[in-house]
């Protein structure tokens, strides 16, 4: 009988867990789980510098299974990395919560953590990084630079941290600039370079001159090069995929908390606590700033990552005035990190819609 579709992946996938478990049995493992390709750039590139840096400083050894979907596949996956004695299992994608929670349920002497979310357990943990501190940045450079004054976000999913980082981008943009405005199209994927390509193609049609995204690939950098439109670039630097179009890209730095996480468990004190870092745990940074942005911008740019780190700037200072018109902070006063993480809205500026 032939196999279907759906029974090849799964076969292909217990083939690769059965691999990755006899490959390491050592009683110190970790297990890294990735949403996406590991490849050059991106979200998940980014973990596995981390992973990398962990093997180097604290000599554990580490395995990971890429391209794993949010759903039983993810569950499937964490299971056996804790089933074969991982210490620690770092799950780095949003829609693996739920699964996380439920294993680390099963298997009390194994730690989890959990990449982004909002649920912790017993023995499960969150850390995520202040995305939203990079983007009110690259939204400052936007705002001053653009000449349509139409910006363009490539979103994946309308969750807090997504629209964090889209109303941080034209909150800046709008510091500087109070004529621009930002259209978002959502591509309801993490990692489809396709579709990725398609909306930023859309929106640059639309008259965007500045375009970046939330998703997982270089795609929006590369239309952007084509195009000759200018971009900023997320998760990594990919200044490679469009040297004259790529200003500078928000960046994120896993490798130290790794460490640090490890290290814990390996002398007894870690505690399953949720981390929120950003500038001043240097797990956010801007890549190289492209000579096209002019020297006095880039000069305050630089400063402003100064008062990110020493926390004198914040970049949901009030007033935060929603795309109603309803005041959500007033002025004087700053966004509180609860009022952050129950984020379903846009800001002043923005002129598309979220979806259902």
């Amino acid at each position: 009988m032939a196999l279907t579709k759906i029974m090849i992946k799964k076969l292909a996938l217990v083939a690769l867990v059965c691999a990755m478990t006899g490959a390491s049995m050592a009683a110190d493992n970790v297990g890294f789980v990735y949403v996406s390709p590991i490849g050059d750039a991106g979200w998940t590139y980014q973990h596995d510098l981390g992973r990398l840096q962990l093997e180097k400083e604290t000599g554990v050894t580490t395995s990971y299974v890429e391209n794993v979907a949010e759903g039983p596949d993810a569950e499937r996956v964490i299971r056996e990395m804790a089933k074969r004695g991982d210490k620690v299992v770092f799950a780095t994608s949003f829609g693996y919560m739920n699964y996380t929670l439920k294993v680390s349920k099963k298997f009390r002497d194994t730690a989890f953590v959990h990449v982004t979310g909002y649920k912790m357990g017993e023995n499960m943990g969150l850390v995520n990084a202040r995305f939203y501190e990079g983007r009110y940045l690259t939204g400052v450079i936007a705002g001053e630079m653009t000449k349509s004054n139409i910006l363009g976000y490539v979103a994946a999913f309308p969750i807090p941290e997504v629209l964090q980082g889209i109303n941080a981008f034209i909150k800046g943009a709008r510091s500087v600039n109070p004529e621009a405005e930002l259209r978002v199209i959502w591509v309801n994927s993490w990692y489809d370079p396709g579709k990725e390509r398609q909306a930023a193609i859309t929106l640059i049609s639309q008259g965007a001159d500045m375009i970046t995204h939330h998703t997982d690939s270089t795609a929006v950098v590369q239309a952007a090069e084509d195009e000759g439109v200018y971009a900023f670039g997320y998760h990594s630097d990919m200044s490679k995929y469009g040297p004259r179009a790529h200003l500078t890209a928000t960046t994120h730095h896993w490798g130290d908390y790794y460490v640090k996480t490890i290290k814990e468990v390996q002398d007894g004190t870690w505690a399953p606590i949720s981390v929120w870092g950003g500038y001043p745990r240097k797990m956010i940074k801007l890549a190289p700033l492209n000579d096209a942005i002019p020297e006095e911008l880039q000069n305050r740019i630089r400063n402003m990552e100064e008062q990110l780190t020493v926390r004198e700037l914040h970049p949901f200072a009030g007033p935060v005035i929603d795309q109603s018109g309803a005041t959500i902070v007033p002025a004087g006063k700053n966004m509180t990190d609860e009022q952050l993480n129950k984020m379903n809205y846009y800001l002043e500026g923005v002129v598309s819609t979220i979806p259902n």
